[in-house]
């Protein structure tokens, strides 16, 4: 659950309800999947791909997806 304080007077109150022990806030976790994205955009960012390397990689996925559609295609 994630809540949004939009009136600094609601997280003095959060914080009281804390400390009263009828609520507990904790940070909340680091997401895996948005750190692995963060750190792929910065790899990207220092060392873009070029054109022709993205053109052979496509290339490359589209050859193989042919070849597979050949295969199932002949069973």
């Amino acid at each position: 659950m994630q809540i949004d304080i939009l009136d600094p007077k609601a997280s003095k109150l959060l914080k009281n309800l804390a400390e009263m022990n009828l609520i507990s806030i904790r940070k909340p976790s680091e997401d895996g999947f948005l750190s692995l994205i963060n750190k792929i955009r910065a790899k990207a960012k220092s060392n873009p791909p070029t054109l022709e390397e993205i053109t052979k990689e496509v290339e490359i996925v589209r050859s193989k997806r042919y070849a597979d559609s050949k295969k199932q295609g002949n069973n």
